[in-house]
């Protein structure tokens, strides 16, 4: 706690600098939040702020293996989501440099709520299947205009080569490999937040009042934003993503809700079986690479996590071996 604590007044002086506010200080200081894999989340307030500062805020800090532009890049897909009317939290800082805080950090508005899971476990597949059709209806010109091919799939497949390869990740190569091989043909892309699931929707007065974690977002196919939610409601362990007097039931109704909400989805925007498992290999391979890459890492940033540590690693291996036709595989634990 010492460390954190150490933080908080270059953060104070930075504010005070950045918006011209010499009285600016904290009402609340950062205490942290539920969630966030590889990231760390806190809250705070400040008071004798500008009107965009004077309401409760939420600090996200990188670890210093990630790309520090990525604090840009969630920025600009945060931004254009909000001023779309779509309920993502506004950011009103993003900070790329390390000289604050040691790490680059985004601060953005803390919108109200509590995750979708929490709230509404019975009919969770309508809910998503509602703020989903809803982002992806979104014009992604504007996404397009401010981040250009960085958004792309293309770009993406680029990314998770690079992951690959300075990993020592070989047993992933395959997956890529057969994505390279074979692109779907070409439809109109959407808005794809990427990891959309109901611990990253916010609900208020049975409304959606927030969709959170936008480090993955892509302008592509909706069929692989539908893949990544689709791949994680049915794979994930129940353990992690709820209480544990609640993991026996969610074991149970998990194939249930990820067939429902796939189901609902179809209804709304087909989507054919073949482009689907395509997409379900390219969603799959980014949580491979991150749990591969979670496994090797020594130095520079956390140890695996429980996610990285579980089976959930190969079982989406074993389903994208099935889907390719090859062995995809990952490191050991």
């Amino acid at each position: 706690m010492a460390r954190a604590d150490a933080r908080w007044p270059a953060l104070r002086a930075h504010l005070r600098a950045t918006l011209a506010a010499p009285a600016l200080d904290f009402a609340e200081p950062p205490v942290p939040l539920t969630g966030g894999f590889d990231t760390e989340i806190l809250t705070f307030t400040l008071r004798e702020a500008p009107p965009a500062w004077s309401v409760p805020l939420v600090l996200r800090i990188l670890r210093p293996h990630h790309d520090p532009m990525l604090v840009r890049r969630e920025q600009a897909v945060q931004n254009t989501a909000a001023e779309a009317g779509y309920p993502a939290p506004r950011v009103v800082l993003a900070m790329p440099e390390t000289g604050v805080l040691g790490a680059p950090f985004l601060v953005m508005q803390r919108l109200p709520g509590r995750p979708l899971i929490e709230v509404s476990p019975l009919g969770m597949d309508r809910v998503l299947v509602d703020i989903q059709t809803r982002l992806h209806a979104l014009d992604p010109a504007p996404l397009r205009h401010a981040l250009g091919e960085a958004i792309t799939f293309e770009r993406y497949l680029d990314t998770m080569e690079r992951r690959i390869v300075a990993g020592a990740l070989t047993g992933l190569a395959p997956a890529l490999r057969w994505l390279r091989s074979r692109p779907p043909r070409e439809t109109a892309p959407v808005i794809c937040h990427g990891d959309l699931h109901p611990r990253n929707v916010l609900v208020q007065d049975g409304t959606v009042s927030g969709v959170l974690d936008w480090p993955n977002a892509l302008i592509a196919d909706a069929a692989f934003d539908v893949a990544s939610t689709h791949l994680i409601l049915r794979f994930v362990p129940p353990g992690l993503a709820t209480r544990p007097p609640l993991s026996w039931l969610a074991h149970l109704g998990q194939p249930i809700l990820a067939r429902r909400y796939l189901a609902g989805y179809r209804r709304q925007r087909p989507i054919e079986s073949a482009r689907l498992a395509y997409f379900e290999v390219a969603a799959a391979l980014r949580a491979l690479v991150r749990t591969g890459a979670s496994r090797r890492r020594t130095t520079g940033g956390p140890p695996p996590d429980a996610l990285d540590r579980s089976s959930y690693g190969e079982h989406l291996a074993a389903h994208a071996s099935r889907i390719c036709g090859v062995d995809v595989t990952l490191p050991p634990v």
